[in-house]
């Protein structure tokens, strides 16, 4: 009896989690959380909904596990250096933190999702752990740690959420917009304003055309450690 053929187009080997996540990973990165389909991830994998289901689960699953693997990774790249003060690893963690949105547009808004409606996920618990300790190290008292740790993560997840392309309702938003241009044009027209009644705007309109958005980011990490340092 002859063996029935196979049929084409179907993967041979066994897929891993890991594989199912970075196809997963690379098409939120070709094209933000529309382009994540079951069916666009069964076609670029060669295999079926089942066998991505049966490793990760729904949709809804394919993203909060990729926001955490993306997470994850970035934050274990970026172990403190020798010696660091809190305030360093601090810096280091943020940053990490940072690179990883600038680098996946789609993260900012998955990112915040997960802080807000999984208090107990890894996400969650993984940045609140990595800065948390450092804050306690900082000297802040103990009443204090909550609203400090929070503070720092809100800021984060702020800074680099505006300046990432998010994703959701973005009525009359061009997310297409050069940076450049984008600033450029602010800037002139801060500068077009009446210097009379806006003096402040006029001094700073240079600083927002030419600032750097990582160094604005640090900027903001280092206020924040400082007046942490006085509740002490």
């Amino acid at each position: 009896m002859p063996t029935p053929a196979r049929r084409p187009g179907r993967r041979n080997q066994v897929l891993s989690r890991e594989q199912i996540l970075a196809a997963a990973i690379e098409l939120l990165d070709g094209g933000g959380e529309a382009a994540l389909t079951v069916r666009a991830l069964s076609e670029r994998l060669s295999t079926g909904a089942g066998a991505i289901a049966y490793h990760v689960g729904k949709r809804d699953d394919l993203l909060d596990a990729a926001t955490e693997t993306v997470v994850t990774a970035a934050l274990a790249a970026a172990p403190a250096p020798a010696a660091s003060t809190p305030a360093e690893e601090i810096r280091v963690a943020a940053l990490a933190l940072f690179d990883a949105i600038t680098a996946h547009a789609w993260l900012a808004t998955r990112l915040t999702l997960q802080i807000v409606r999984n208090p107990v996920g890894p996400v969650t618990v993984g940045i609140f752990e990595r800065i948390g300790r450092q804050v306690q190290v900082l000297g802040v008292p103990q009443e204090r740690w909550f609203d400090a740790a929070s503070t720092l993560v809100h800021y984060i997840l702020g800074a680099v959420s505006q300046n990432a392309r998010i994703q959701g309702d973005t009525s009359g938003v061009d997310s297409d917009v050069d940076r450049e241009e984008y600033f450029g044009a602010a800037s002139a027209g801060w500068q077009q304003l009446a210097s009379e009644n806006f003096p402040f705007m006029h001094a700073i309109a240079g600083q927002m055309r030419d600032h750097d958005d990582r160094e604005q980011f640090l900027t903001g990490i280092a206020v924040i450690l400082d007046g942490l340092t006085r509740l002490h």
